[in-house]
């Protein structure tokens, strides 16, 4: 369990980009932070690891304040996957997912073992394994990059847009590889978007923040688009239009789901007639 307590971050400059945050995450569950840009979604996800540190409050893992860690161990002891791979472009596929466990002691032999195993989990051909960075797909570069997030086997993995730089298809096949990833592996997820839909499709706790890293709304999916909690969060989720705004529609073969754009978006089935 991740806990934010009181957490703020201002730079030199005097940019406030987070103020007073207070959440806990928990364990074994995926938490989406969710925002426009400059929200202070990404700097709250690199300060767990601390790539970012707080200029006031605390964080804490499992009751254990992440201060008294030392930063590099910390780093390690998570994992990371960033946008853009943030590939190593001279080491193979098989030898950047084994970098972090080489790095903490592991034999590379075995390093290696551990990462041909987990491209068959992130649904890599292990004939890729000798592959450089620049001979793969964005999205093949991004399952490399999950992958080596997972090789020390983290009980975190932070997600900073993992999925942003690719195309529509190959994104909703990450993210339906991600879910899958997380019914099989139970990880303590914290994922970013600015993707609403990629929020609700992920998180099973959303939190949707304003400036400064407000906490607009926090709960499930369910939640969130049952009871928006302001303005801001209907408008924000689009509940007031496009594919959220629904409405029946009476049809000479039933009833169908209309969005606000008057395009039919699926159909009422009577489950009392099956």
């Amino acid at each position: 369990m991740i806990e934010f307590r009181s957490v703020s971050k201002e730079y030199p400059d005097g940019t406030v980009a987070v103020d007073d945050f207070s959440l806990t995450l928990p364990a074994h569950q995926t938490t989406v932070l969710v925002g426009s840009s400059g929200c202070g979604k990404t700097t709250l996800l690199r300060m767990i690891n601390r790539m970012v540190e707080p200029t006031g409050g605390s964080i804490v893992i499992d009751d254990e304040d992440i201060r008294s860690r030392d930063a590099v161990q910390l780093r390690r002891s998570i994992g990371y996957v960033m946008q853009n791979s943030g590939l190593l472009p001279h080491f193979s596929v098989i030898d950047n997912i084994a970098t972090v466990p080489v790095l903490q002691g592991t034999p590379r032999k075995q390093a290696r073992e551990r990462a041909r195993e987990l491209m068959d989990t992130v649904g890599l051909d292990r004939a890729m394994a000798d592959r450089y960075p620049s001979q793969l797909s964005g999205g093949q570069q991004q399952r490399v990059g999950v992958a080596r997030g997972l090789a020390a086997d983290p009980n975190i993995l932070l997600m900073d847009e993992p999925f942003g730089a690719v195309d529509p298809i190959v994104r909703a096949e990450l993210q339906e590889e991600l879910l899958r990833l997380q019914r099989e592996i139970g990880k303590t997820i914290v994922f970013v978007t600015h993707d609403i839909d990629e929020a609700f499709l992920l998180g099973d706790q959303v939190v949707i923040l304003e400036k400064g890293a407000a906490v607009a709304q926090v709960g499930s999916p369910d939640s969130i688009m049952e009871s928006p909690a302001n303005d801001f969060v209907a408008s924000f989720i689009g509940a007031d239009k496009g594919k959220r705004a629904l409405r029946l529609k009476q049809t000479d073969h039933g009833t169908v789901v209309i969005d606000a754009e008057g395009r039919t978006q699926g159909a009422l089935v009577d489950r009392t007639m099956t």
